[in-house]
C-alpha cells in the first residue's frame, strides 16, 4: 500500500509572520497536503491569536500550487451547510480543485457554546452531524438553477443556489471523521476518505500497542459498515491524524522513530499519515530539522 504523508498547520500566526512561510515551505517539502483545524479557538492557543480556516486555506491557495488544501476538521458547531457550501465551492475555485472538507461531528470545546447555546449532547451532536454532511452533499454536488430546498429537524435550505458548483466533480471529497457505528455509517455514505484520532480512552494511559489495536477495531467496524452499506472501504481513504495517541511525540523524535510508526499503521491499512507543524512551547513542540526530514526521506524508507 502506498502512503500519503501530509501536514497540519494550525492558524495561530499571522500571515506576513510565518502564516504564509509556512503553508509554501510545506509545499516545497513535497508534503501530499496541508490541512488546519476549523476552530474559533483551542485548548491552550484559546487566549492567543487564531485566524479562520477558510480565509486561511484560501490564502494558502493563491501562494501554493500543488498543495492539497483542506480542514481537520470542519464541525457543525458554529458553521451551517447553506453558507459552508458557498464557501467551499469558492475555495475549490480559488484553488483550482485542491480542496478536501475534513468533517466531523464536533465535541464540547470552545466552540460548541461561542453563538452562545447550550452544549449538545452526545446525542444531539450525532443527530444534526448526519443532517449537516447529507444537506452539505447536495448542496455541493446540485449546481443546478434550481437550487437546493430542504426542511430538515436542525437544518434548512430555501432554493439554495451554487452555480457554478465545485471544479472536483461531482463535488469537492469529503473526510469524514468518525469512531462509533454512526459516524462511520455517514463516512461509507458520504465520504471518500476517513479521519480518526484513534481512541481518546487510550490519550493519557494507554499503551502504543493497545492504541494499535484500538486502531485495527476501527477499521474492521468501518468495513462492517461498509459491507453493510455494499461499498468496498478499501477504496476508501484512510487518515490518521497524529499527536493524540499514547506515544503522541515519539513519531516526530527521529527520522527512524517515524518510519517505524507510519510502518505498523500502514500495516493497520492507513494510506495518509498527517503530522502537526512545529509550534514551540506547545503540544505540538517538535525539532523543525528533523521534522523536514520525515517530510523528505520517511516514504522513500518505507518503500
Amino acid at each position: 500500500m502506498s502512503l500519503r504523508l501530509s501536514t497540519v498547520i494550525l492558524p495561530y500566526r499571522r500571515w506576513h509572520e510565518g502564516g504564509r512561510a509556512a503553508w509554501q515551505r510545506a509545499e516545497e517539502l513535497g508534503f501530499h497536503a496541508g490541512y488546519t483545524y476549523d476552530h474559533l479557538s483551542w485548548r491552550s492557543f484559546r487566549d492567543g491569536p487564531w485566524f479562520g480556516a477558510i480565509p486561511t486555506l484560501t490564502a494558502a491557495a493563491g501562494v501554493t500550487e500543488r498543495l492539497r488544501l483542506g480542514t481537520l476538521v470542519t464541525s457543525p458547531n458554529f458553521r451551517h451547510p447553506v453558507t459552508l457550501a458557498k464557501e467551499l465551492i469558492s475555495l475549490d475555485d480559488v484553488s483550482g480543485g485542491r480542496v478536501t472538507l475534513g468533517i466531523g461531528a464536533g465535541g464540547t470545546g470552545f466552540d460548541a457554546t461561542a453563538l452562545g447555546q447550550e452544549p449538545w449532547t452526545p446525542r444531539e451532536r450525532a443527530d444534526r452531524f448526519a443532517e449537516f454532511v447529507t444537506l452539505l452533499d447536495r448542496l455541493l454536488t446540485e449546481d443546478g438553477p434550481d437550487g437546493v430546498s430542504y426542511s430538515g429537524e436542525f437544518y434548512s435550505a430555501h432554493e439554495a443556489r451554487n452555480i457554478p458548483g465545485c471544479v472536483q466533480r461531482p463535488r469537492l471529497p469529503l473526510a469524514v471523521a468518525a469512531t462509533g457505528p454512526r459516524g462511520m455509517r455517514l463516512a461509507v455514505q458520504h465520504g471518500q476518505a476517513w479521519v480518526t484520532t484513534g481512541d481518546p480512552r487510550l490519550y493519557e494511559s494507554g499503551t502504543p500497542e493497545q492504541s494499535r489495536q484500538a486502531l485495527r477495531d476501527q477499521v474492521e467496524k468501518l468495513r462492517k459498515a461498509g459491507a453493510e452499506a455494499g461499498r468496498d472501504t478499501d477504496a476508501l481513504h484512510k487518515i490518521l491524524l497524529t499527536g493524540f495517541t499514547p506515544d503522541r511525540s515519539r513519531p516526530l523524535e527521529s527520522l527512524d522513530a517515524f518510519v517505524d510508526f507510519a510502518g505498523r499503521h500502514r500495516e493497520i491499512g492507513f494510506d495518509e499519515i498527517v503530522i502537526h507543524w512545529p509550534i514551540p512551547d506547545s503540544d505540538f513542540a517538535a525539532d523543525q530539522d528533523v521534522f523536514e526530514r520525515i517530510a523528505t526521506e520517511a516514504l522513500a524508507q518505507l518503500g
